[in-house]
C-alpha cells in the first residue's frame, strides 16, 4: 500500500486520485446583512476584547439544558432531548499562541486589534477558550443531519461552542464560535479538538470565500498550543501526537438544515430519528427564531400568516442556496461534505472540511478522498444541495406542508440557480452587453473545452481577458492558453487506474454474477469511470507531446473562433471602440488571480508545524486580494519528502529549492496528487 501523508485532510500518495463580495450573506437580520463587508473604518473599534457587547439572543430564545456546564456530567456523551442548546465550557490549552489573525473578520465584532506582543498574547487567551470574554455564555448547538444520504441521528456541535452574540457598534448581531475547544455531550467518541493542518485550512478557506464575494462564515483567528491529541496520520496505524488549535468562526449563526432534524420521526431506512421527536412546541420556536433574527422581511410582511410566513421563509432560503450554489460552481469550489447538517439556514458556506479549488477542470471532480461513491463531486453539487433542501422541507412538517414546500422547491430552485449562474459566467467570459440564449451553449462548448485539454480551471479564465476579441488574433492567442492546458504527465498521473487489472476484472464478473453482493463494495459508475480512465491511459500512452499540443489547440481554435462572434455583437451593442478595454476590466474583476489551491494550504501547514507562521499570514494577506495582479506570491518547488515521486512527476519536480513557483501560475505537478480527506 502507498504510503499516505496526511495534511490538514491531505494526503499523499502515489497512486493518481480523481477526484459580489458577500453581496447576499444574509438579507436582512437587523440591517446587519445590508452592511456585510465591514471594515475598520465603518464602527469605532472597541477598547480591548473585554469591552464586547454580548446580547446572546439565541439562548433566551430557544430551549437550553439546565446546568452550568462546568461539571464533568457536561460533557457526557448522551442523546440530549427537548433542547436546542447545551451549557459547555472550553477546555484549556497549554501555552497558546495565534497563528494568524484576520483583521477584516474582528472589525466584524468592531475590534480593532494592534500587532504588539502583548495584545496577541490577550488574544490567544480568549480566542483559544482559556479565558471567557465577559458576557459569553458557552454551550453547544444540538442538531441532526443526512450524511451521504442516510439519517445519521442526532450529531451537534463536537467540536464547536457557541460563545455568544456580539452586537458591534454598528448595531450588528454576529455570533462568535470556537473551533477545537474541546469536549461537548455531541462529541461521542471523539476529544473535541482540532490539529493544526485542520485549523489552518479552515481559516484560510474561510477568509478566501469572504474576498472571493461568495457568502460565507468568517474566521477571525487561528490559534495553537502545546497539547496535544492523537491522530493517525498516515491511516496506518502508526498515530502520532499532533497540536491542539482552535478557530474563531464568526456568523450571523451557525443554525443548520439539521437544526430542524432534531424533531424527524423514525426514519424507515436507518431506524433513527432526532431527540426531540414530537416537540412540535420547539419547532415553532425555532422557526420564530429564525425567521424573525434573519429574515425580518419575511417576518414583516406575513406576520399575521404564519403558513405564509413560512412558506415565505422556505421560497427565500431555496433562492438563496441556489445562488450559493451556483457561486461555488462558477469559482470551481467543491465543498466536498454536503450533507444536510453542513448547510447553513441562512445560505451561506458552513463547515470547511475536505473542501478544494480545481486545478485541472473535471466535472467529475470529487475533492473528499473518502468520497468513494462520487456523491459529492463538483457537478453534482446543485442536484445535492436541492435534495438537502427537500430533507429541510420534510423537517419542517407539520408547520409548513410537503405540498407547499414541494412546489415552491420546484418552481424556484432550478430557475434562481441558472439565472445566477449565466449571469457570474457572462461576466467571467466579459459579456456584459447583451444577455443571448446562445450564450448557454457558448459556456457549456468552454467548459467542455477545458475539460478536454486539461485547462486549469481558474488561470484559463483569467488569461482569457487578454484575447483582443478579434478572429485574427486567435493564432496567436492558442500559445498563451495552451499554457494552461494539462502537461502529458499532468494527464498520465490524472488518468492512471487505480484498479489492478484482475481486480477490475473480478469486479465485473462480481457485478454479473452477484449484483446484491456487488452493490455493497462497489457501483457501476465506478467501474465505468474506471473503464474510461484505463482507456484515456492507454490512448496516452500512444500519444506525443506534439501530438497533444496540435489537439488543444485545435479545440481551443474552435471554440474561440465561436467566442469572437459573440464578442462582436457585444461590441456593435456598445457602439465604442472602449468596448474591449471595459471587457477586460470586468474579466478580471470577476476571475481571481489567487485562489487557495491544497498545495499553497499544504506549504503553509508544513511551515507552521515547524513553528514558522509567516506562509499563512502570508497566504492570508494573498488571498484578502485574490483579483490584484501581484507576482510576488511564490512557494520554492521541492520534491516530495522521503519518498520519490512517479518517473514522470520525478522529471518536472526535481528537488530544486532555488526554483520558485508563483503562486498564481497553475501548480506544480506534485500538487496532482494532493488529496483531501
Amino acid at each position: 500500500m502507498a504510503r499516505r501523508l496526511l495534511c490538514g485532510g491531505v494526503y499523499w500518495a502515489r497512486a493518481a486520485v480523481t477526484r459580489s463580495r458577500m453581496d447576499a450573506l444574509i438579507a436582512g437580520a437587523a440591517g446587519m446583512m445590508k452592511r456585510a463587508v465591514l471594515t475598520s473604518s465603518a464602527v469605532t473599534p472597541a477598547s480591548s476584547l473585554r469591552a464586547l457587547r454580548f446580547d446572546n439572543r439565541a439562548l433566551r430564545c430557544l430551549p437550553v439544558e439546565p446546568g452550568d456546564g462546568q461539571d464533568e456530567d457536561a460533557v457526557r456523551s448522551r442523546q440530549v432531548p427537548g433542547v436546542c442548546f447545551s451549557p459547555v465550557h472550553p477546555s484549556p490549552v497549554q501555552n497558546p499562541r495565534v497563528v494568524a489573525l484576520s483583521r477584516p473578520a474582528l472589525a466584524l465584532l468592531g475590534l480593532q486589534l494592534g500587532e504588539d506582543e502583548e495584545e496577541e498574547e490577550d488574544a490567544a487567551l480568549y480566542f483559544s477558550g482559556n479565558r471567557l470574554l465577559p458576557g459569553s455564555q458557552p454551550a453547544a448547538h444540538c442538531y441532526c443531519g443526512h450524511q451521504f444520504g442516510s439519517f445519521a441521528g442526532q450529531l451537534g456541535d463536537g467540536a464547536a461552542m457557541y460563545l455568544g452574540e456580539v452586537i458591534n457598534p454598528a448595531g450588528e448581531r454576529w455570533e462568535m464560535q470556537l473551533k477545537g475547544s474541546g469536549l461537548t455531550p455531541y462529541s461521542r467518541q471523539a476529544d473535541g479538538r482540532k490539529v493544526l493542518r485542520s485549523s489552518i485550512r479552515e481559516f484560510l478557506c474561510s477568509e478566501a470565500m469572504f474576498h472571493l464575494g461568495i457568502p460565507t462564515t468568517r474566521a477571525a483567528s487561528c490559534v495553537t498550543s502545546d497539547s496535544t491529541v492523537i491522530r493517525d496520520i498516515f491511516y496506518d496505524g502508526h498515530p502520532r501526537n499532533e497540536r491542539c488549535s482552535i478557530v474563531l468562526r464568526v456568523a450571523p449563526t451557525f443554525l443548520r438544515f439539521g437544526s430542524f432534524e432534531i424533531f424527524k420521526p423514525t426514519d424507515e431506512f436507518t431506524g433513527r430519528h432526532g431527540p426531540s421527536v414530537n416537540r412540535n412546541d420547539i419547532q415553532i420556536q425555532m422557526l420564530d427564531y429564525v425567521i424573525s433574527t434573519f429574515y425580518p422581511d419575511v417576518q414583516e410582511k406575513y406576520g399575521e400568516s404564519k403558513s405564509e410566513r413560512n412558506a415565505a421563509f422556505y421560497r427565500e432560503i431555496t433562492k438563496r442556496t441556489a445562488r450559493l450554489v451556483a457561486e461555488w460552481q462558477c469559482a470551481g469550489f467543491c465543498h466536498g461534505v454536503l450533507n444536510t447538517d453542513n448547510m447553513s439556514i441562512v445560505g451561506v458556506t458552513i463547515d470547511y472540511g475536505p473542501f478544494g479549488f480545481m486545478d485541472r477542470y473535471d466535472p467529475d471532480h470529487i475533492c473528499n478522498g473518502s468520497d468513494n461513491m462520487g456523491r459529492y463531486a463538483y457537478n453534482k453539487q446543485p442536484e445535492i444541495c436541492k435534495w438537502n433542501l427537500e430533507k429541510l422541507a420534510e423537517a419542517l412538517v407539520p408547520e409548513l406542508s410537503l405540498d407547499t414546500s414541494q412546489k415552491i422547491l420546484e418552481e424556484e430552485y432550478d430557475g434562481e440557480y441558472r439565472r445566477h449562474y449565466l449571469q457570474k459566467m457572462r461576466k467571467k467570459l466579459g459579456l456584459i452587453q447583451l444577455e443571448l440564449e446562445e450564450d448557454d451553449k457558448l459556456i457549456s462548448d468552454f467548459l467542455d473545452t477545458m475539460n478536454l485539454t486539461g485547462s486549469d480551471f481558474t488561470n484559463t479564465f483569467r488569461v482569457l481577458s487578454k484575447f483582443s476579441g478579434r478572429a485574427c488574433d486567435i493564432d496567436g492567442f492558442l500559445n498563451v492558453i495552451g499554457e494552461q492546458c494539462a502537461s502529458m504527465e499532468e494527464l498520465k498521473v490524472a488518468f492512471k487506474p487505480k484498479m489492478d487489472p484482475r481486480q477490475l476484472t473480478m469486479m465485473l464478473m462480481l457485478a454479473q454474477s452477484n449484483p446484491q453482493l456487488f452493490a455493497l463494495i462497489g457501483s457501476k459508475a465506478n467501474i465505468s469511470q474506471e473503464l474510461e480512465r484505463m482507456e484515456k491511459y492507454e490512448k496516452l500512452e500512444q500519444t506525443t507531446p506534439e501530438d497533444l499540443m496540435n489537439d488543444n489547440k485545435k479545440h481551443w481554435k474552435e471554440w474561440l473562433l465561436k467566442y469572437s462572434a459573440r464578442l462582436e455583437k457585444e461590441q456593435v451593442n456598445a457602439g465604442d471602440a472602449s468596448f474591449f478595454n471595459e471587457k477586460e476590466k470586468i474579466m478580471n474583476s470577476s476571475n481571481p488571480m489567487h485562489i487557495l489551491r491544497n498545495y499553497i494550504a499544504q506549504n503553509a501547514i508544513d511551515a507552521a508545524e515547524k513553528g514558522d507562521f509567516t506562509e499563512v499570514r502570508r497566504v492570508l494577506k494573498m488571498l484578502e486580494n485574490p483579483y490584484e495582479e501581484d507576482g510576488s506570491f511564490c512557494a520554492v518547488s521541492e520534491a516530495l519528502p522521503e519518498e520519490p515521486l512517479e518517473a514522470a512527476a520525478a522529471a518536472s519536480c526535481k528537488p530544486n529549492t532555488d526554483f520558485k513557483i508563483p503562486y498564481n501560475s497553475k501548480p506544480p505537478l506534485w500538487a496532482s496528487e494532493l488529496c483531501v480527506t
